[in-house]
């Protein structure tokens, strides 16, 4: 059976003082959490430092929102994978949808994130979805860089993470069984044992219907990984599913 994992995604949030507050509160309200589910924080990099001390003999783990595509040292303001693995990084999200449409990042840039996060030991979060039209042809065409550049078995130390664009930060959600088709049909186009997770405006009133569709490994959380209380509930509604 897969592992269910919910990761939060800080994004350009919280001050330090607010990012010390929810960590506090999330030790608390999350030390009944069991070894079913995997609970990972996802701060902006300014804060790992930070982060990775208050979480420290928790059962929260580490992730960073981003890692650079090169390992060449002459990248000024980039952040490299061995740095985040001595924050403590564990996981690392790549591909994020902003990310492609901000910065123009590419399949192919993100296929070099994806290898050479995995070369440093860090378990990629690869976010893939469609801002409308034919979702399923996207999201093949996103995950098939990665293929082409590294083979299928590159999924097995990974975790795919479905994000509607359309569904982000807008408190629009995909319907459980649209998430559940498009989940279904990239599990289909990966043949390892990838856990999926969705992300697209998960909430506490949605969490526990959506994580228990068969092919749904629990979230990526945005706005409501800010709220203790909100994330916490969504982490709990995993470890309902998982215990089923």
């Amino acid at each position: 059976m897969r592992k269910p994992l919910v990761a939060g995604n800080w994004k350009m949030n919280l001050d330090r003082r607010t990012a010390v507050d929810l960590l506090t509160h999330l030790k608390s309200l999350l030390h009944d959490l069991n070894d079913e589910v995997d609970v990972v924080v996802c701060p902006p990099s300014v804060y790992l430092d930070l982060a990775s001390l208050e979480i420290k003999l928790s059962n929260i783990k580490m992730g960073a929102q981003n890692v650079a595509a090169t390992t060449n040292q002459a990248a000024t303001g980039e952040v490299s994978a061995e740095m985040l693995r001595e924050f403590g990084c564990e996981y690392v999200i790549i591909g994020h949808s902003e990310r492609r449409a901000m910065l123009g990042e590419t399949d192919k840039q993100i296929a070099a994130k994806f290898a050479i996060a995995r070369d440093a030991g860090i378990t990629p979060i690869i976010c893939v979805g469609e801002e409308g039209g034919d979702g399923l042809a996207v999201v093949s065409s996103q995950l098939r860089a990665v293929v082409d550049k590294l083979g299928m078995q590159a999924f097995e130390n990974a975790v795919i993470a479905y994000e509607p664009v359309w569904a982000i930060g807008t408190g629009k959600s995909a319907s459980p069984s649209q998430v559940q088709e498009m989940h279904e049909h990239i599990r289909e186009l990966v043949t390892t044992d990838v856990r999926i997770v969705y992300g697209g405006s998960v909430k506490p009133e949605n969490a526990e219907e959506i994580f228990a569709q068969h092919d749904v490994d629990g979230g990526l959380i945005g706005g409501a990984s800010l709220k203790a209380q909100d994330f916490s509930d969504i982490c709990h509604a995993a470890m309902s599913v998982a215990g089923r």
